[in-house]
This record gives C-alpha cells, structure tokens and sequence, in this order.
C-alpha cells in the first residue's frame, strides 16, 4: 500500500510557528514517527510540503498518475480558501484524509469553514500531531 502525506503552507516551519497551537514537533519529527509506524504496517510512505498552491495541486495529480492508494492532507490555510486544492481532490479518485493539528473550530471564525473537507473522506481535527497517525491508522484498516 502507497500512502502520499502532503503538507501545506507553513507546515515546514512546526516546531518554530505558535508552538503554544502547533506544538513542539518538526515536520520532520512527525514523518519520522509515521514512517516507524508504516514500516510496521507495511506502508510505503511518500511526503511532499509546499507552501504553493499550484505545487499541491500538482502533487495531487501526480500521486493519481503514480497510483498511489491514500493521501493524508494537511492543506493549512488553504483549507479555508482553495477551491482549486478542493476540485483536484474530487478529480482523482483517491481517499484523502484531511488532518488539522488544532481544532481549528475553536479558533478565529475564518478557520472554522474547511473548503476542501468536502472533498476528503474525513477530518481530524484537534488531536495534535497524533491526527496524522489516526488517519494513517485509516488506511490501515
């Protein structure tokens, strides 16, 4: 099984920005954590983070063209904003998780509207870095 995480923008800098929303960890730390828990699992495992939208956009159109089987994403700010994020999710025919490290529905009223959650199979939302292993658990089962 191929599971691609895609990181939006800003997400590069976890362990830096707002650490009292985001936490402490790094992008790199949670990709070495899911990546134990893949090989555990059998789960081949693939990450891309671009703060572009374009670039996402495009990445999710490679992973149809690669045959990936799941994709966990973070889109960040562009939750709120991206149709086009959200139009290139129903376009290629693969589950996508949706994952948000804060409960984004306990934050400034902008963030509570998720634009591309209507294209994903689910949301987690608020559960830290551990939203990422949950959905990764998704693909599993």
């Amino acid at each position: 099984m191929k599971i691609c995480i895609i990181n939006g923008p800003n997400l590069n800098f976890l362990g830096t920005r707002e650490p009292h929303i985001y936490g402490h960890e790094t992008l790199s730390d949670i990709e070495a954590g899911l990546e134990a828990f893949a090989h555990k699992n059998g789960i081949e495992l693939s990450f891309f983070q671009s703060n572009c939208e374009g670039e996402i956009i495009d990445h999710l159109q490679k992973c149809y063209h690669d045959k990936i089987d799941g994709i966990i994403i973070n889109p960040g700010a562009y939750s709120h904003t991206s149709y086009a994020i959200a139009d290139a999710i129903k376009s290629i025919s693969i589950d996508v998780i949706e994952v948000h490290i804060s409960n984004i529905y306990k934050r400034e009223s902008f963030r509570a509207h998720s634009v591309t959650a209507a294209a994903a199979v689910g949301v987690i939302s608020g559960l830290g870095t551990a939203g990422y292993k949950l959905a990764l658990n998704y693909f599993v089962n």
